[in-house]
């Protein structure tokens, strides 16, 4: 029987799930009950997810399985120190999402906006929890559905043209996805993904070419969700006309593709087995190619949204590179740029909302009148836009040193993220002296355009400042706590290398079970003797001594 703190391994998939329905059914025309209860289910979601950090900072990761079905038959999730750190990020983001959603009254412009940001939070940690390939693609698909409602919240020609373009690309990434999992499958046997990197370990080089072939698709399938060159083409359009909060909360979405890569490739795919060095000899250059084109992306930008979403193209380049050279000083150094680039790639696009909001012609880099709250937004827009471009002091600068430091002698490297640095700061210092510097102040005129109406519409236009600067909050703290949380990611990179502490905690139940049924003349699963105990058979010679 498990305690209460077991079963808060599955609580982030549960609660959200609970409440998304409990928000459409119960709640439909009550919108004060919506925002009670999104609000208090995200402080519980941040609440459970610290929660989770301190059990999993032990380094041996918890195995939940579901229906007490045992590996590989059965649904596993499991919580290590990375998927406890990417719960504890996403909790927080989902939090402020949903405050600047009440400020700013996004919330009153479409249905259903709190429902579907519940069902995003299930899907999003649901990805991050599970040890299972397959679910992994059953959470993509939960947190995509609810997505493309979120895209084309509140309506709009532009949006609804956006937000079909993202379906699209994203059911042909799904697609693919299938594709991927069918072939390994069809190879290997099973989609457990522990179970999965033991048979891979064990597969001879010469029998591997269809593995291969799943590997590449899966690499495919991922550059899809995080937007790696070259299938980065449908994000700028997306997240530029996606509603402000909706944008801010897609800063953790490319973050799943980066995760999806980091696991499957560090615990299953890994430079050792049959695959090879697939993943490092595609991901090097398609993160270079990423970074470039993303930061030059933002030099060119003539709309403040797509600088910003240029500018997420440019920070998963920039984690790529770290995470492409598959070590763990390497992959440490990217997860600690991933938490910075999520705050500060948030930050910004609430703060490019609210610019929005109070411009006559939205976004566009032109001069225009003085807006309300000029000083703050440019305050705000100046802290988020160095700690993107890297400079000093903030997380960025000691992010993007980390990953020199682990390319240290790869010149290209260093002068891609150098280069293209400086390509940032010039782009961000235009953009920034064009919407807060050189505007200017008018006369009363009865030409003048008048404000947009966001501003009028909003609950509590303070909450929504602070809901932003919680954010670049967040982004401070883990520049002045650099040193343990440097030491805390390193702990975590060690783990993701140390890749038999994660089968043997996922199989060895299965195999100790086993065992004991076998001692006492039972099969553990009905009559298919043969299948069940071949299954269940444990590879000693990848877990012995764990």
């Amino acid at each position: 029987m498990l305690g209460f703190f077991d079963q808060l391994v599955i609580a982030p998939v549960v609660l959200p799930a609970f409440l998304a329905p409990l928000i459409v059914l119960w709640m439909r025309f009550d919108r004060t009950a919506q925002r009670v209860f999104s609000i208090v289910g995200m402080l519980a979601l941040v609440a459970i997810s610290l929660t989770l950090m301190v059990r999993a900072s032990s380094g041996v990761p918890e195995v939940y399985r579901l229906g007490a079905w045992e590996a590989p038959f059965g649904i596993v999730l499991v919580l290590d120190q990375l998927s406890a750190l990417m719960l504890v990020l996403t909790s927080v983001l989902g939090l402020a999402i949903a405050l600047y959603a009440i400020g700013s009254g996004w919330d009153k412009r479409g249905w259903h906006f709190h429902s579907l940001l519940q069902f995003q939070m299930m899907g999003i940690n649901g990805a991050f929890l599970t040890g299972d390939a397959f679910n992994l693609f059953v959470f993509f698909e939960v947190l995509l559905i609810a997505s493309y409602g979120l895209m084309i919240h509140a309506g709009g020609r532009d949006r609804l043209k956006a937000g079909v373009q993202y379906v699209v690309y994203n059911l042909a990434g799904s697609t693919l996805f299938l594709f991927a999992l069918g072939t390994i499958y069809a190879t290997t046997g099973t989609l457990n993904m522990a179970d999965l990197a033991q048979k891979v370990a064990q597969m001879p080089v010469g029998e591997a070419a269809l593995l291969r072939v799943g590997a590449a698709l899966m690499i495919l399938v991922f550059a899809v969700k995080g937007a790696i060159v070259p299938f980065q083409f449908w994000l700028p359009g997306t997240y530029s006309n996606a509603p402000g909060p909706v944008a801010a909360l897609f800063a953790i979405m490319t973050k799943v593709g980066i995760y999806a890569i980091i696991r499957i490739y560090t615990l299953v795919f890994t430079p050792d087995s049959a695959v090879g060095s697939l993943a490092h000899d595609v991901l090097l250059p398609a993160a270079a190619l990423t970074l470039i084109i993303g930061m030059v992306g933002i030099f060119g930008a003539r709309d403040l949204g797509r600088l910003v979403a240029f500018s997420v193209i440019g920070s998963v380049g920039t984690m790529l590179l770290a995470f492409a050279q598959f070590t763990p000083e390497g992959t440490a150094a990217g997860l600690y740029y991933m938490v910075h680039s999520t705050l500060v790639a948030a930050a910004l696009f609430l703060v490019a909302d609210m610019v929005r909001e109070r411009r006559a012609i939205g976004l566009k880099l032109i001069p225009q009148p003085v807006i309300a709250q000029n000083g703050l937004l440019a305050a705000m827009f100046f802290m988020a836009a160095i700690g993107m471009a890297g400079m000093p002091p903030l997380s960025g600068f000691l992010g993007k040193l980390m990953i020199l430091h682990a390319t240290f002698g790869q010149w290209w490297i260093w002068a891609a993220i150098l280069i293209t640095s400086l390509i940032a700061i010039v782009g961000f210092s235009r953009a920034g002296s064009t919407v807060f510097w050189k505007c200017y102040a008018t006369p009363d005129s009865k030409d003048e355009t008048p404000p947009r109406l966001g501003v009028e519409d909003a609950s509590s236009p303070a909450l929504a400042f602070v809901a932003t600067g919680g954010l670049l909050a967040g982004l401070v703290a883990w520049t002045v706590f650099a040193g343990p949380a440097t030491t805390y990611v390193q702990g975590m990179s060690s783990q993701l290398y140390n890749r038999e502490n994660y089968i043997s905690a996922v199989m060895d139940g299965a195999y100790q079970r086993a065992e004991e049924a076998a001692e006492a003349g039972a099969h553990p699963h009905g009559d298919d003797h043969d299948v069940q105990d071949s299954a269940y058979e444990p590879d000693h010679t990848v877990i012995d001594g764990h």
